[in-house]
């Protein structure tokens, strides 16, 4: 089934059915996905090597990982094994705080179950009454997004404040190559953030 066929598949299914099938799933095949705030330092090392690994995820140290999972990680794990993670870093901006998600990564022997799209839908909803960002460079991320209820947003729609903090932080991208997508909390005041 071509990525095509399949995205408007989803579309038509409803996020709910999607996500309903991949946790049906996960109870089959014996998967447990769990929320921490803490991680022992082998897990941690193992997914900073992973990240230097795989061109498809920015390289996050030990150290930053350490404060993400401070935020709130959900973890695919079967076992004590971990086959999936997403975790959110956090940016402050003047007196807000926006989260970002990041460091989505499901094992290849799990990638055709929407297991990612389920972790992504985990940390969406439970940063649901926040501010919530996601900066993105490739379609399948971009629709997951759109299915989850996040809006693309373009760097004009921003606050000039916002735009400023994105530049300091080094997540200023090209809007040919990223999109950023918000929840609808934060969309709600992207464009007052001060």
């Amino acid at each position: 089934m071509s990525a095509e066929i399949k995205m408007n598949t989803e579309l038509e299914m409803g996020i709910d059915s999607i996500i309903e099938e991949a946790e049906a799933f996960c109870e089959k095949e014996g998967l447990e996905i769990d929320l921490v705030y803490k991680l022992s330092n082998k897990c941690l090392e193992l997914i900073s090597e992973r990240s230097k690994e795989l061109p498809t995820l920015y390289y996050v140290s030990v150290e930053m990982l350490k404060k993400r999972v401070g935020n709130g990680c959900f973890l695919l794990r079967k076992k004590g094994v971990i086959y999936g993670h997403i975790f959110v870093h956090e940016h402050k901006v003047h007196e807000h705080f926006v989260y970002e998600r990041s460091s989505l990564w499901v094992d290849n022997i799990y990638r055709s179950w929407n297991l990612g799209l389920l972790l992504m839908a985990k940390i969406t909803e439970f940063y649901s009454d926040t501010f919530l960002i996601s900066i993105a460079q490739t379609a399948k991320v971009h629709h997951y997004n759109e299915l989850l209820g996040m809006t693309h947003i373009t760097l004009s729609q921003m606050s000039r404040v916002l735009v400023e903090e994105l530049e300091k932080l080094g997540k200023l991208r090209d809007e040919l190559n990223f999109r950023y997508y918000v929840n609808p909390c934060f969309e709600a005041e992207i464009r007052e953030l001060k």
